[in-house]
This record gives C-alpha cells, structure tokens and sequence, in this order.
C-alpha cells in the first residue's frame, strides 16, 4: 500500500505541475485536444498506457 500511495502522490504532483506552471498553455492544449477524434484519443491513451506497462516491466524485471 506504500508504494501505491507513494506512486499516487508522485503522479498528482507531476499531473498537476502543468496547471501550475503554464495555465495558458493547458487551456490551449485542451481546447486541441477536444478537437480530436474519439479514435485517435482511444489509440493515444491505449499507446501511453501500453509504454508505461512497457517501462515498469523494465524497472522491475
């Protein structure tokens, strides 16, 4: 439980630096992100979570 509560903070503070640091420029990007396609995002989302079960296989292999 300490290491998924560990990796749940690390990821909020890396989730939330953007917002923090460039509200203008995530206002921008989302607006992009909106704009495209259901398939194209599902495909995106598939991709990023497949390289993060990719690099997690290799740190703890």
């Amino acid at each position: 439980m300490k290491y998924f509560l560990t990796a749940l903070g690390l990821a909020m503070i890396i989730e939330g630096m953007p917002y923090f640091l460039a509200p203008k420029a995530i206002k921008k990007t989302l607006e992009t992100i909106r704009q495209q396609p259901e398939s194209f995002l599902r495909i995106f989302g598939l991709t990023v979570m497949l390289v993060g079960v990719g690099l997690l296989y290799l740190v703890n292999r």
